[in-house]
């Protein structure tokens, strides 16, 4: 059963982690969102070491980016290749601006949508609730429209380019208490602040950013477009990061015992998203485990997880269509 493997590989991949990447990514420019702090940081900082010509931190906080960029510059000893740029997830505006910006690059061969957010409180962000907005729609909407500019530097090199999103094996969790699968609009349901099990939030939506990652996936292979890019979601484990920074007192207790027992540390976790962004074509439409091809749980790969994928997507899209219009010519 695929549930049971993603235990065992999960534990197995706290306690050994994969190697140091080696794999050069020179002259590559590469965008990683989440990247002032954590395994986003460490993230960065491996591409600045593997001889990237320009890493983009996709930040927030500008002055938290510029600081982040002064300390990747020092470990690695390698100025003027990191850079902070802003970007809010919560904003759409945001969104379009910041590709717009990427799309003026000379090339852009890797992004990672590393950023994320784990809401115990009920919140908006863009007429939806935050986790969904941050973890699923803004990403998805970067994805779409970088999407020319990653084909364009694909055909240019003559190698594939990658977008690679951060997700968990945490989505494992939601597919039982994912009730609102049954509803005619599954967003709109998720934004009722009286049903809104935020408890479970986090894990739904990086189940939500899984399905939809993997329809984009198949949309892109049967696509003519020239320019291969390929897309990934990678499960980092249980990184010692701040993203459940706003929990409660009790949690953050139980959190730091558990951080001392089996966490990755963040350079450890970064070390995955610089292996998801390595450009294997075989990575294509695949959860990544540790690094390696796995397979995501036993719902995901069912016919009603399918069927569910589908109906996400078309929900997905047609939001994004209606803030950007023409967005899905991308495809």
């Amino acid at each position: 059963m695929a549930n049971s493997r993603l235990v065992r590989e999960y534990f197995r991949g706290q306690f050994h982690p994969p190697v140091v990447p080696t794999k050069k990514f020179t002259g590559q420019t590469i965008i990683v969102t989440g990247s002032n702090v954590g395994m986003g940081l460490e993230g960065a900082r491996h591409f600045v070491r593997l001889d990237a010509a320009k890493v983009i931190l996709a930040v927030r906080s500008k002055e938290k980016g510029e600081a982040a960029v002064k300390d990747i510059t020092q470990s690695t000893k390698r100025e003027g290749i990191a850079e902070a740029w802003e970007l809010d997830l919560a904003s759409y505006a945001s969104v379009e601006a910041f590709a717009q910006r990427a799309l003026a690059l000379p090339r852009l061969d890797v992004v990672v949508a590393n950023a994320g957010i784990f809401m115990y409180d009920f919140e908006l962000a863009e007429g939806n609730e935050s986790s969904i907005t941050i973890n699923v729609i803004s990403h998805m909407m970067l994805a779409l429209l970088l999407l020319p500019k990653l084909r364009e530097t694909a055909v240019a090199t003559g190698k594939p380019s990658t977008f690679t999103f951060t997700g968990s094996f945490t989505h494992w969790w939601a597919d039982k208490p994912f009730v609102e699968k049954k509803n005619d609009n599954i967003l709109a349901s998720l934004n009722n602040k009286e049903t809104a099990r935020m408890s479970e939030r986090y894990y739904l939506s990086k189940l939500i950013q899984l399905l939809v990652s993997r329809e984009l996936a198949e949309e892109l292979t049967k696509s003519p477009k020239p320019g291969k890019v390929i897309v990934s979601v990678l499960n980092p484990g249980f990184v010692a990061t701040q993203i459940m920074r706003r929990s409660s007192k009790a949690f953050k207790i139980y959190l730091a015992v558990l951080r001392k027992v089996m966490a990755l540390t963040p350079e450890e976790g970064g070390r995955m998203l610089v292996l998801a962004s390595e450009g294997d074509e075989e990575m294509h439409g695949k959860y990544l485990n540790s690094g390696k091809i796995s397979e995501p749980s036993d719902w995901v790969m069912s016919a009603e997880g399918k069927q569910i994928q589908e109906k996400l997507w078309g929900e997905v899209t047609a939001l994004l269509e209606s803030i950007h219009p023409g967005i899905m010519q991308n495809l």
